[in-house]
Formats: structure tokens, sequence, C-alpha cells
């Protein structure tokens, strides 16, 4: 279904980007703004790029390190009461030594491709997040559009009625003026119609509220005054719904789901991470040094003496943990036991959405013959109304009459939006579960 399948192109002078909501606004146009200005996906947006950044070769430790180091060092040797040297004087001596130092892991149980495997999961896992998050915001923004829409409709049958009222008030108040009406009639229907301007303005509050709660999942400023019209309407087109199909779908369509078994996949990583240190490790260190040396007496300055060094080491080291008490041995079993929770994880949340999928179809199922039942029974109560306004015109019905096939009227209308409501509410987590509920964000820059 084309309304709820949202593949949107954003870039970064999108038209929404400062938000400016027109004198209409779609249920579609609300989704972007609210994504936009999100705060909490902004944030899952930066951990995104975060995990994208780490998840290198490098930080995982293939490529070798590479150090400079520089020393100055200078000292004052006094040798002057010194016998045994061959140099009696008070000497200055000064030395340069810089170093060049290479160190390559060769081999530490397979660590370096866990590692970036790990590095690999831990990117999917802050998309899969960052999807969840941008899923959530959709259905709450879709929940409140439509919430805001179908309190406008209560609204509009209140303000009908309301109308309605006040034409007859208005004209019970003539006919008493005049002396045809008694003024029971006139204060009756004077009555009708505050009764129905008192539900009116608490409508009209409700969907006040409607709105401003769509503007705060929106985070933009609610104007009350300046309110854009709520384009979509309630009557919208939604699929039928596979039960089974949506079943045996759910571990490749349900993100909490995929987010969970990432989870476990984590786990296995984990564990295999902590056996790769039962095995040596295997590490190849070079390095070169050039020194330079100057010497000189402080009390001979003819005595000067400089000298110069070039050095160059390379060895492998070989490190084997024989025992430490099976620190290592018990990680591996601690990390197993959590493998092995984070697998009942998973098939407790897999029978449980398969459960909540199956309890969401049958209410939707159920929402949908009460809609249409309730459909047909609001258009038998208007068409009452209607035929009691007349027979009341006529004479052949009273005021009390009357004013019941309004208030059926009025209570059916009601009652037929909240079910409407409750059978789109009730699709969109169906959609959301199922997986359908997705964005993908391209950025152009």
């Amino acid at each position: 279904m084309s309304r709820f399948l949202f593949i949107l192109f954003v870039t970064v002078n999108t038209f929404f980007s400062n938000a400016q909501i027109a004198n209409s606004l779609s249920a579609k146009e609300a989704v972007i703004i609210a994504l936009e200005k999100n705060y909490s996906i902004q944030i899952s947006k930066a951990q995104k790029e975060i995990a994208q950044k780490n998840n290198k070769w490098s930080e995982a430790g293939l490529f070798p390190t590479v150090d400079l180091n520089v020393g100055l060092n200078t000292s004052i040797q006094d040798n002057t009461n010194n016998p045994f040297t061959f140099t009696p004087g008070v000497i200055l001596s000064t030395n340069l030594s810089p170093n060049l130092s290479l160190n390559m892991n060769l081999f530490s149980g397979m660590a370096v491709r866990i590692s970036k495997q790990r590095l690999e999961q831990l990117e999917s896992q802050s998309k899969g997040n960052a999807l969840t998050l941008i899923e959530s915001t959709i259905l709450d923004v879709l929940k409140a559009y439509y919430q805001a829409v179908a309190q406008r409709d209560k609204l509009e049958v209140l303000n009908l009625i309301k109308k309605n009222s006040y034409s007859r008030f208005r004209f019970y108040d003539i006919k008493r003026s005049i002396g045809t009406a008694s003024s029971l009639e006139e204060l009756q229907f004077k009555n009708l119609y505050f009764t129905d301007s008192i539900n009116a303005k608490i409508q009209n509050t409700s969907y006040e509220n409607s709105l401003r709660n769509l503007y705060l999942l929106m985070n933009s400023d609610f104007n009350q005054t300046n309110s854009p019209f709520l384009s979509d309407s309630l009557w919208v087109d939604i699929p039928i719904i596979n039960y089974e199909e949506a079943i045996s779908n759910l571990p490749n369509t349900n993100q909490d789901l995929k987010n969970q078994y990432l989870a476990l996949e984590l786990q296995r990583t984990n564990t295999a991470f902590q056996q790769s240190f039962l095995y040596p490790t295997l590490g190849l260190q070079a390095g070169i040094t050039p020194a330079r040396s100057w010497f000189r007496d402080l009390n001979d300055e003819s005595l000067k003496i400089s000298t110069e060094v070039l050095m160059y080491n390379g060895g492998l080291n070989l490190r084997y943990n024989l025992f430490n008490n099976w620190k290592h041995k018990r990680a591996v079993q601690a990390s197993r036991i959590q493998e092995s929770i984070a697998s009942l994880s998973y098939d407790r949340l897999k029978k449980s959405l398969e459960s909540n999928l199956a309890t969401l179809i049958n209410i939707y199922q159920n929402n949908a013959d009460l809609v249409a039942l309730s459909q047909l029974n609001l258009s038998y109560a208007k068409q009452a109304w209607e035929l009691a306004e007349l027979r009341f015109d006529l004479g052949t019905l009273n005021s009390i009459e009357l004013v019941s096939f309004k208030n059926n009227y009025e209570s059916q209308s009601l009652q037929f939006y909240d079910l409407e409501l409750s059978k789109i509410n009730t699709f969109l987590d169906i959609y959301k579960m199922t997986g359908r509920l997705r964005l993908d964000y391209i950025e152009q820059r």
C-alpha cells in the first residue's frame, strides 16, 4: 500500500529541512518533518557514523604500528678528582638518538579476523537500532496524525448538529415571540442547543490537543490560529493481510527480531574472541636507531669529540600462557552461557511477536467487521434522524422523540470514527511488526 510505504530521498537542502509547514499537511509530509527534526534520530545517526568509522581492519589490529621516538639527553661529568679516567676534565656530553620501531601481530589465535567481524556486526547493530527508532517515530507520527483527523471529523459532526440545534432554537424563539409556540418548547430547544454547544466545545479542545501532540512529535511549534489542513482522511485503502505469509516472513522482516538475532551473533563472536586467548601469539618487532653524541671538555676548548652510531634491531616474540588459574577457560564458558541466554531471548521474542501478530490480525479483522456494521448503522441512524425531522415538522412526532433520534445519530457517528481509528491504528501496528514501515536515507551532499 503506497500510502504507508515510505521510501524517501532526503537531501541536505530538502524542502522540509526548515520544517516550514504549508497550509495543508499530509501524513507523509508529517513523517518527513518529524524525521528531519527528531533529536533521537539525529543522535542515532551520529552513533551509526561512529560505528562506520570504527569498522576498519586497522581498528581490528591487522596492520603494523610504526612509532617514532626522539631522545635528546645532555649531561655534565666532573672527573677532576677521578684518577681512574682517561678524561680528567669536566666533560659536557650531548646525545641525540631518534628511534623508528615497527610492531606487527603475526598470529593471535584469529583474534584480528574475529575483531573485524565484531566491528561489522556492531555497525549492523547500529544501523538496526537506527531503523528501529525511525520505524517507531513513523508509527507514532502516523497514529497522532490519524488521531487528529478523527478528532476533526468528530468536530465537524458535532458542529453540524449544533448548527441544526441553533436553527431549531431560533425558529422556536421567533414562534414564542409571536405567540405560536409555548415557552416550554423554546426552553427545550435552547437547552438542546447549549448542550450541543458544550459537546462541540469539548470536542474542539480534543482536536486542538491532538494537533498539539502531532506537532510535538514533529518537533514543530504549534500555532492554534494558523494550523494546516490535514489533507489525508480516515478512508484509506488497506490491503488484505495474509496471516501465514506474515508469520513466515517475521524473522526476515521484523526489525526488533533482526536486532535480537544480531545480538545473538555478537555473543557468538565474543565466544570465539575469548577462545582466541587460548592460543599462542606471535609478534614481529623491528627498529632502527641512529645516534649521535658530542663530547666537550669545559676546561679545554681543544678537546671536542663527536661520534655516530647506527643500530638495527629485529626479532620475533612468541608468547603462550601456560597457567593463569584457568581464567581464559572460565571466560569461554561464561561467554557460551551468555550465548545460550541470547538464543533463549531470541526464541522468546520470536514466540511473543508471533502471538502478538496473531492477536493484532484477529483484532484488525474484528475491527474491520465492526467498522462495516457501524457504517451501516450510522447510515440508518442518519436516515432515521432526517425522517424524524420531517415528521416533527409535520407535527406527528414530539420534540422528545426528535431529540432521541438526534442523540442516536450523534452517538453512532462518534462510535464510527472511534472504530475506524482503532482499525487504522491496529493496521499500523501490524505494518510495523511485519517490517513494512521502512525508510531509506539517501543523502546527497
